[in-house]
């Protein structure tokens, strides 16, 4: 690959993962509607996806702190004069908890149904059609009013029930923050609480994939780790701008522009699908 394709797949990446319109649906629409397209391999992928891994932890590093600095016992800024837990304290426990449950499950399911989740790649019609159902998610959840639950609000029910919407993610063209920020919100959660807790709880998502999957990362050629390298860095700059866009809209503007995108790249996929 060329560096200038190389830097585009990871604006895309970058744009994609974050945002919620699905980065597997365009993985799958893509190399299918490209004449000529080559797919750039598991490798590449994987750095991708370390890219943007890398933004969804920079952007959201003061919470990591504090969830991290929660764990410890007698130690960071919400310990009160006794020694004591603060409720901001308990609450990150209890944050670190849901999260530590929901990818649980989705890991769970994933390992259940890996074989049948892999097929579902194959389809393009498919995967049109589930942004279908993401762009509904979206659309919906910009008419439902909040009740105004913070992170301390959060509770068990919270946690299984976004660890299971994550699973169902895993169908290529439903997407992950999308639908996870949406039930969230169906929850009762406010929008930058449901925001957060998503991308949140994709950190050990990703991270178990890129795990996973980085032997691959060491039969890279050493050759061309710096064409791959802009890719990453692409990927990374493009993702932490996007989280900047999306916690911009999400109170402004709601989710649903990105609702009319998904149903758009979903009809112009299947258009186009019956005309070849």
């Amino acid at each position: 690959m060329t560096l200038t394709e190389v830097v585009i797949l990871g604006v895309v990446q970058g744009l994609t993962e974050p945002l919620p319109v699905s980065s597997s649906a365009h993985l799958v629409i893509v190399p299918a509607l490209v004449p000529g397209f080559q797919p750039p391999g598991v490798a590449f992928d994987v750095l991708l996806h370390l890219g943007t891994l890398l933004s969804v932890v920079f952007f959201l590093r003061r919470e990591i702190g504090e969830l991290l600095a929660s764990l410890m016992p007698g130690k960071g800024p919400a310990t009160n004069a006794l020694g004591t837990d603060s409720g901001e304290k308990a609450a990150n426990r209890r944050m670190v908890l849901w999260i530590m449950i929901a990818t649980f499950l989705t890991g769970v399911i994933g390992i259940l149904f890996k074989d049948r989740i892999e097929r579902l790649f194959e389809s393009v019609e498919t995967t049109a059609c589930m942004l279908f159902i993401t762009g509904i998610l979206l659309f919906w959840s910009d008419r439902v009013k909040t009740n105004g639950r913070r992170k301390g609000d959060m509770n068990l029910t919270d946690g299984i029930v976004l660890g299971l919407v994550q699973a169902v993610a895993l169908i290529p063209g439903i997407s992950r923050s999308g639908s996870t920020i949406s039930f969230g919100i169906f929850r009762g959660l406010e929008r930058e609480t449901a925001a957060r807790f998503s991308f949140l709880l994709s950190i050990p998502a990703i991270g178990g994939a890129v795990i996973l999957k980085s032997a691959d990362l060491m039969r890279l050629p050493a050759g061309d780790l710096p064409v791959l390298g802009a890719g990453f860095l692409a990927a990374a700059v493009t993702g932490f701008l996007s989280l900047k866009l999306l916690f911009a809209m999400i109170n402004k503007t709601g989710l649903a522009p990105f609702a009319w995108y998904c149903w758009f790249v979903g009809s112009a996929t299947l258009i186009l699908r019956g005309i070849g």
